[in-house]
């Protein structure tokens, strides 16, 4: 198994910047890739950005494209969301995901408030 821990969420103002981190424990040798998804109040979840983890190629969302950068640390097994001219529209609780060749793992989420 393994274990995810989101942090770094709080409350910002419009057009600040945050950056969220996701640290794995346990089996990690075994993701494959990991992201970063999204839900805002009354809304479904939404995928953000995620990131290969053996080689770094990132995709995003159309939405968060030029303001937001996944990257990760393998040294420290943690993924990071660098996010910029953060928006009101960006507030949700963010979720860090793993897809590992055993199953699929959640952290339980960081909680992002963007005041305009």
């Amino acid at each position: 198994q393994v274990q995810l821990v989101e942090s770094g969420g709080g409350l910002v103002q419009a057009g600040d910047s945050l950056r969220l981190s996701c640290a794995a424990s346990g089996r990690t040798m075994n993701i494959v890739l990991m992201g970063w998804y999204r839900q805002a109040p009354g809304k479904e979840r939404e995928f953000v950005a995620r990131i290969v983890w053996g080689g770094g190629t990132s995709y995003y969302t159309d939405s968060v494209k030029g303001r937001f950068t996944v990257s990760k640390d393998n040294a420290k097994n943690t993924m990071y969301l660098q996010m910029n001219s953060l928006e009101s529209e960006d507030t949700a609780i963010y979720y860090c995901k793993a897809d590992t060749t055993t199953g699929t793992y959640w952290g339980k989420g960081t909680l992002v408030t963007v005041s305009s």
